[in-house]
C-alpha cells in the first residue's frame, strides 16, 4: 500500500468510531474538570450512561483523595503526557476498588482538555501472581517429595520409641511421651499433605456439569462443616459442562467452604453463596500450549466473613500461608493446584463483610465454542 493509499485509508475512518472500538475506558474532561466524553467502555466501566457521566465533574466520579485527580491537574499545568502505574480506582458507582494503569494526555495546547485512558490490571494482575504461586508451590512440593521419604523413617523409630516409653515410664511421665508420639503423627501428616502436590500423574478427567458438584459440595457441608450456615445460589442453567475431576472438583469447593465456614464462626446470619456464570473473553497464554486457552466457565464462593487481611491477600495461594492458629498452609495451595491441573485459575477479593473465592475454568472440549471477543487477559 502506497503512503497517499494509507493516508486515504486513515481519513476514511472516523475518529470517533476508533475511540468507541477500544476495549479500555475512555474520559475526556475540561479545564474544570467537568466530564465532557466518555467512550463505551468507560459506561460499563462505572456502571453509567455517557448522559449521566457528562453531568458530573471527574471529582464526583472518582473516590476523594485518588491519584488520578492530580494527575489531571499536573497534566493539563504542564501540557504534556503523563501515567500513573497501578492506582486504586474507587467510586461510587462500584462497591470495590480496582488496579489500573492511567494514562492522562492533553488533547490540545489551547485548551485545559485532559484525555484519560484506564488500563485496568486486576485480572492479569491476579494470574500473574497465580503463575508465580504455582512455580513456588513446584519448587517447595519437589524438595519436600524428594526429601519425603527420607524422613518418615526417623519418624517412624520416633514414634515405636514413644510408644515403648508410654508402657515403661511413671504415670507423670506419660503425657510427655504421649506428647512426642502425637507430634510425629502429625508430622508425618503433614508431609503425607505436601506429597500430594508431587503427584504429577495424568488424572482421570471427563465432561462434568459443575452445578452437580456444588449441590452435591452444598449437601456435604450443610451436614458437616457448615452446619447452620444459610445457602444461596445463583446459577446459571446453560453453563456448559466443564472436563475435569469429579472428586477433585469436590474436593476444591469443599475446601472452599470449609475455609468460608471456619471465618464464619463470629458473624451474626452467616451465609455462603454459590454463583455461576459465562464469561467469554478471558483466555491466558499456558507454557507448552501454543494456543491461547479460554476460560469462560466462572463459579464463585462468597461468604459475609470479616475477610482476608489485606497483607495476606497477595500470597494466599503460596504453600504454608495461612491466618489459622494451627493451620498448616496447604488447603488453599492445594486448591490451587487442583485448579491449575485443570486449565484454570483461581483468585480471592475480600473486604469486612464480602470475601470471594472465584474460579475460572475450560468448558469440555467441543461442548460449546466460545466466541473470540476483546478484553482478554495477558
Amino acid at each position: 500500500m502506497s503512503s497517499e493509499q494509507a493516508k486515504q485509508a486513515a481519513a476514511s475512518v472516523p475518529s470517533a468510531a476508533v475511540i468507541q472500538a477500544l476495549p479500555q475506558p475512555i474520559i475526556v474532561c475540561d479545564d474544570n474538570r467537568q466530564i465532557v466524553f466518555v467512550n463505551y467502555a468507560a459506561e460499563a466501566f462505572f456502571g453509567a450512561s455517557l448522559s449521566v457521566l457528562t453531568r458530573q465533574r471527574l471529582d464526583d466520579l472518582i473516590a476523594f483523595g485518588s491519584p488520578i485527580i492530580s494527575l489531571v491537574e499536573t497534566v493539563a499545568l504542564r501540557r504534556a503526557p503523563m501515567t500513573e502505574y497501578r492506582v486504586r480506582v474507587g467510586s461510587s458507582r462500584f462497591g470495590d476498588e480496582r488496579i489500573a494503569d492511567v494514562f492522562a494526555s492533553p488533547l490540545s495546547d489551547s485548551d485545559g482538555r485532559v484525555a484519560l485512558l484506564i488500563q485496568e490490571r486486576t485480572m492479569a494482575d491476579k494470574i500473574d501472581r497465580q503463575m508465580v504461586s504455582r512455580g513456588a508451590a513446584r519448587s517447595v512440593t519437589g524438595l519436600a517429595s524428594m526429601l519425603a521419604h527420607e524422613i518418615k523413617n526417623p519418624l517412624s523409630g520416633i514414634r515405636g520409641a514413644a510408644q515403648l516409653l508410654e508402657q515403661t515410664v511413671s504415670s507423670d511421665e506419660i503425657p510427655l511421651a504421649r506428647l512426642i508420639r502425637e507430634e510425629t503423627d502429625r508430622i508425618v501428616h503433614l508431609i503425607d499433605r505436601v506429597e500430594v502436590f508431587g503427584d504429577e500423574r495424568p488424572m482421570e478427567r471427563e465432561p462434568i456439569n459443575i452445578h452437580v458438584i456444588l449441590d452435591r459440595v452444598k449437601l456435604l457441608a450443610r451436614n458437616g462443616v457448615a452446619r447452620g450456615i444459610s445457602f444461596s445460589e445463583e446459577y446459571d442453567p446453560s453453563l456448559p459442562p466443564v472436563f475435569g475431576n469429579r472428586d477433585q472438583l469436590i474436593q476444591v469447593f469443599l475446601n472452599l467452604v470449609k475455609n468460608a465456614s471456619e471465618s464464619l464462626d463470629r458473624t451474626q446470619n452467616p451465609e455462603i453463596k454459590f454463583s455461576t456464570a459465562f464469561r467469554p473473553g478471558i483466555r491466558i497464554s499456558v507454557m507448552g500450549v501454543s494456543e491461547r486457552i479460554s476460560l469462560p466457565l466462572e463459579i464463585v464462593i462468597e461468604d459475609n466473613g470479616p475477610g482476608v487481611p489485606a497483607d495476606i491477600l497477595p500470597f494466599l495461594f503460596d504453600p504454608f500461608v495461612t491466618t489459622k492458629q494451627n493451620g498448616s498452609g496447604l488447603g488453599l495451595a492445594l486448591v490451587a493446584k487442583i485448579v491449575g491441573d485443570h486449565g484454570g485459575v483461581i483468585d480471592c477479593d475480600s473486604r469486612p463483610g464480602r470475601t470471594k473465592f472465584r474460579i475460572l475454568l475450560p468448558v469440555a472440549s467441543g461442548a460449546f465454542q466460545v466466541p473470540e471477543e476483546e478484553g482478554m487477559a495477558p
